[in-house]
């Protein structure tokens, strides 16, 4: 066994960099871990992994705007993992809404403390704090608007994305969490004020209301009849109110949310105008667009359904939208049509109703200084027939129930204005998190706010500080990666036919156990790192043979001399400030040394490494490990701190990674 220096200290740049997806995810979910344990066929473990920091991870699995996706570095090679699809296939089998649900939350209660926390929303922020408090045994009580818990997860997204079985499922797991208490239909400012839970010995306060009132235009025409807000229409579609939409359909706007406007207003103008007729199949053309043009001289069961077109008109060009590109493709390939670079300049009514929605070219977006300042070119109106326009130009916080006697601060910007660090709001023992602090932002931040708030609350009531997580080794004995590990293809997430894609019925069906695991094999493992630690005393130096280079893959090595290393004063000053985070590197040498002495350097360039473990292989002394790193918690909750830390390692014996697949 090679001895290894235990006292070593982690670099937090170093760090983040070599877990680009764990660090990516607000919640700093581990990724890495739970897809290679799904390409083992371990998945009731991966489960835990990809549960256990985030209490949605069932909804995550659905709807989440991954953004560990983005930072993959297999992206960097072909594509980036399916990474959000592989969580969907394991909650499927071990999450709340599957036959064989796992509870990851055994054993991670704390005994019950004194305390009683207020919080104001239901949605995942609120959902996420209340689920990390009542685990730190605190008793929780939600205070929800409306009728059902989720927030914009319920009222918000549409069931053909996020089916609401799954959110109720997920709602009831977190529920049972601890001691959480869930009222509804309990509305701030109508039902209470800030001062009443004081009053009623709340000793701290969460305000998660998120932003659900819809932004208004300010042009001719708002007012007639038939026009509506993006946010109002989703709320009345997903609670099931009846809401009388035309034919003919113009969504404003270029957002998520105008994407989820949009597509669910394909699927009103399908179900309501097929009502009574039995049996009927609508067109392969009406079912390609989705309600994209008028129908002319087709079939009596397209004329009984009527023309469907849902048109999506928004200020910037296509490339430049700021939806998620996998939502416009979506879109447009459901049948929604796109008029990019247009911007409204009036709505047409006759006899109070709208007719048509007049444009002009979009000129810019911003100006010279980034700023959002649309400007259109002049004489360039172009009209566009309809009966229904929704409004999704974008969601700000409704906070008329926080009163001057409150003390809480607000932005210039309409926004709670908090303590980013804590959550703590102006007024002592009020936190805030979510679309009310930040503006609306993805599901998987409003669940990282949940978790800091959480931290901050029982931080402010207890005192102290969380404990950072520990850093724990692994020197992995006979790892390997598949042999084909770059021939392996992103696998296609399934998704339903067109034709089926009617009513509230789920788009993306989701792998299967054979393509995930082929997905999941695609990972680079980039929690694994070679290590360059040779010891004198078992005779592992490196002979500088120069094996490792010449074996290696991607030609990330190179062995060079080190006067061919120019040392910038700035990196000299940077090495000699941090000398107890490169003992191995510079060992019996000081940082002010370098450039002056002989020898040789070996340099790795870590962007292109697949960590194949060829070089590991090659070594005839033993000088390269495969060592495996990875943030345990310190805390028997599990709930750690989501800030990556500069800490020390702990390390484990030496495992066997599992036999080369």
């Amino acid at each position: 066994m090679l001895q290894r220096n235990i006292n070593k200290m982690v670099d937090k740049e170093w760090l983040n960099t070599n877990f680009p997806c764990m660090m990516a995810c607000p919640a700093h979910t581990n990724a890495g871990r739970y897809v290679s344990l799904i390409a083992e066929g371990r998945f009731e473990e991966a489960y835990e992994i990809s549960r256990e920091p985030n209490p949605l991870a069932s909804i995550c699995g659905r709807v989440c705007a991954h953004p560990c996706e983005t930072a993959c570095r297999r992206g960097d090679i072909d594509r980036p993992i399916s990474i959000r699809a592989l969580k969907r296939f394991l909650t499927e089998r071990h999450g709340p809404e599957s036959r064989s649900p796992v509870d990851v939350n055994e054993g991670r209660r704390q005994p019950k403390v004194a305390f009683k926390v207020a919080v104001v929303g239901g949605g995942p922020v609120g959902l996420s704090a209340a689920h990390d408090l009542a685990l730190m045994g605190y008793s929780v009580t939600i205070f929800e608007a409306a009728q059902v818990a989720g927030g914009m997860l319920y009222l918000g997204i549409p069931e053909y994305r996020l089916p609401r079985d799954v959110v109720e499922a997920q709602v009831r797991e977190i529920l049972a969490a601890g001691d959480i208490e869930l009222r509804l239909n309990q509305a701030a400012g109508r039902d209470f004020v800030i001062s009443d839970l004081r009053q009623q010995g709340f000793d701290a306060v969460l305000v998660a209301v998120g932003a659900h009132r819809s932004r208004d235009l300010t042009i001719p025409g708002v007012d007639l009849d038939g026009v509506y807000k993006g946010i109002d229409f989703l709320l009345n579609v997903n609670l099931g109110y009846k809401f009388t939409i035309g034919k003919k359909v113009i969504v404003i706007g270029g957002g998520n949310v105008a994407m989820d406007v949009a597509r669910s207003a394909a699927r009103e103008v399908v179900r309501q105008h097929v009502a009574g007729v039995e049996h009927a199949e609508p067109s392969d053309e009406n079912i390609h667009a989705v309600a994209a043009r008028e129908m002319v001289d087709i079939s009596l069961s397209a004329l009984r359904l009527g023309a469907q077109e849902v048109h999506l008109v928004c200020l910037e060009t296509r490339d430049q939208m700021p939806a998620a590109l996998d939502e416009v493709e979506e879109a447009e390939g459901e049948g929604i049509i796109m008029h990019p670079g247009l911007g409204p300049k009036r709505m047409i009514g006759e006899g109070g109703k709208v007719v048509a929605l007049e444009a002009l070219k979009t000129k810019s977006v911003f100006d010279e200084n980034k700023r959002f300042n649309p400007t259109f070119y002049e004489n360039s109106e172009t009209r566009l027939d309809c009966d229904t326009i929704i409004m999704a130009i974008g969601q700000a916080p409704l906070l008329d129930f926080l009163k001057p006697e409150d003390h809480v601060e607000i932005s210039a910007r309409g926004l709670i204005a908090v303590n980013p660090q804590t959550l703590m709001t102006s007024a002592d023992g009020i936190f805030a998190g979510g679309d009310c602090v930040f503006g609306p932002r993805m599901i998987i931040d409003s669940v990282a706010d949940g978790k800091r708030a959480a931290v901050g609350i029982d931080e402010y009531l207890r005192g102290g500080k969380h404990p950072d997580p520990i850093i724990e080794v692994e020197v992995l004995k006979r790892y390997a990666m598949p042999l084909e590990l770059l021939d392996l293809v992103r696998q296609p997430v399934p998704m339903l036919p067109l034709e089926r894609r009617t009513g509230v019925t789920e788009v993306e069906i989701g792998y299967d156990e054979a393509s995930a695991v082929t997905e999941a094999q695609r990972c680079l493992h980039c929690w694994v790192n070679t290590v360059f630690e040779g010891n004198p005393l078992d005779g592992s130096m490196c002979v500088l043979c120069g094996g490792c280079v010449d074996v290696c893959p991607e030609s990330c090595l190179e062995l060079v001399s080190l006067d061919r290393i120019e040392f910038e004063p700035d990196l000299v000053q940077y090495l000699r400030e941090r000398e107890d985070l490169f003992g191995v590197e510079l060992e019996d040498m000081k940082a002010d040394d370098l450039g002056s002495l002989a020898g040789s350097v070996m340099l790795k360039d870590e962007t292109r490494c697949i960590r194949c473990g060829l070089c590991v292989a090659r070594c005839p002394v033993g000088t390269i490990t495969m060592e495996s790193y990875n943030l345990v918690p310190s805390e028997p909750t599990g709930l750690i701190s989501i800030e990556a830390i500069d800490g020390p390692f702990r390390t484990k014996a030496p495992v066997t990674s599992g036999s080369p697949r």
